[in-house]
């Protein structure tokens, strides 16, 4: 929720956390109409193929189509809250619209592990993800955040919160997108 504190354990999260820090800096030293999103992870086919719900995609589409036969990922039982990008595209436009300038949390409030991710998009294709996914240590992260999940509730009070995608509608987009492109 907003209220959480804040400790990045990336470089890429201290970037979004200054971000968010000059917007809140600006809003409040220069009365300026400036909202900050706090994005969960938002997925599309666009998303670039070193992100795990991608990467997963990619290398299950290239195992059906025998391109590659394995696939080496981190820890398999992190969650996270993904969300479709067009739902949060559409809620960080609400919120620029609104009359008062705030910080909100942008999440499904739902969380998936990576193994779960595996299993379903294995599943689609008609394979088994036990199969193929290989866990590798290269991919394990020093500082893991085993469970990220959103808490919207400050703003489903301001907008009518509406998600387009679910975790399996959003799955599947990106399922049809790579198995038609590769």
């Amino acid at each position: 929720r907003e209220t959480t504190p804040m400790n990045p354990v990336s470089p890429y999260a201290c970037a979004k956390l200054l971000s968010y820090n000059m917007i809140k800096c600006y809003r409040e030293s220069y009365d300026m109409f400036a909202s900050n999103g706090i994005l969960f992870n938002h997925e599309s086919p666009r998303r670039g193929g070193n992100f795990v719900t991608n990467k997963v995609v990619i290398g299950a589409v290239k195992i059906k189509k025998d391109l590659q036969d394995k696939l080496a990922l981190g820890n398999l039982d992190s969650t996270r809250d993904w969300g479709h990008a067009k739902d949060y595209v559409k809620i960080m436009w609400q919120i620029l619209q609104l009359d008062k300038a705030d910080d909100y949390v942008c999440a499904t409030g739902k969380s998936h592990s990576v193994r779960e991710l595996c299993e379903y998009t294995f599943n689609k294709l008609g394979l088994n993800y036990e199969d193929h996914v290989i866990q590798d240590p290269r991919f394990l992260r020093p500082t893991e955040l085993d469970d990220l999940k959103g808490d919207t509730a400050k703003l489903e009070k301001v907008i009518d919160l509406k998600f387009e995608y679910t975790f399996d509608t959003m799955l599947d987009e990106m399922i049809n997108h790579w198995m038609e492109k590769l």
